[in-house]
């Protein structure tokens, strides 16, 4: 199993975090966003979007952190990433959706080069929009967290893969998180675990 990643990708940090916590075996193969390594035709091959992660399982590439963390769970269910009772699974998939869907893709580098590159936006300007949504998500994601240790108590689930590493983003991105004592309690308690310390991006072998 080859996992295309590249260290600072939050998408490809989720899938480094859950391949960790089930155990599975993976070669990593490093994909430089900053150079453009995405865009060639090499990796296109691999992956028609050009973007990472990119797991390849034998004969066939997943494309997608969704998918791929969803194929996992299914092929390796232990231990689950989701919890037991249709009520609580759903109040997880809500926040993993609320960072995918609404924080994420906001604040992905494309985006973000997008606003500078072609709209014209200084460096201060995409950070401004950068803090902007993660304020709008955390805001949420604070109301909407669990009894600790982890996102919803004492197992970890996608909810807590999804929040880490945009943990991270958003501490990298100097975005305060004061305001947020549940997610930053949530974020100790999971960075003292193997499998996250395993995937965190100083931690990766194309870390620079």
């Amino acid at each position: 199993m080859k996992l295309y990643t590249y260290f600072r990708s939050s998408a490809a940090y989720r899938v480094r975090i859950a391949l960790n916590l089930k155990g599975v075996t993976y070669e990593s193969v490093p994909v430089n966003l900053l150079k453009g390594e995405q865009r060639e035709e090499t990796y296109r091959a691999i992956n028609p979007q050009g973007r990472v992660p990119s797991l390849e399982i034998g004969a066939a590439t997943l494309i997608q952190s969704p998918a791929i963390l969803e194929y996992l769970d299914e092929v390796y269910p232990e231990p689950p990433l989701l919890p037991v009772g249709a009520v609580t699974r759903a109040k997880v998939r809500a926040i993993a959706s609320l960072i995918a869907c609404d924080i994420h893709p906001l604040n992905n580098s494309g985006t973000l080069a997008y606003l500078k590159n072609r709209l014209g936006h200084d460096q201060a300007a995409a950070d401004q929009w950068y803090a902007h949504w993660v304020r709008e998500g955390f805001e949420a994601i604070e109301a909407l967290l669990g009894p600790g240790p982890f996102a919803f108590g004492s197992k970890i689930t996608l909810a807590d893969v999804y929040l880490v590493p945009q943990v991270f983003n958003a501490r990298r991105f100097n975005v305060p998180l004061e305001a947020y004592p549940k997610i930053a309690a949530v974020d100790a308690a999971c960075s003292a675990h193997k499998a996250f310390h395993d995937a965190a991006p100083a931690n990766q072998p194309d870390a620079t």
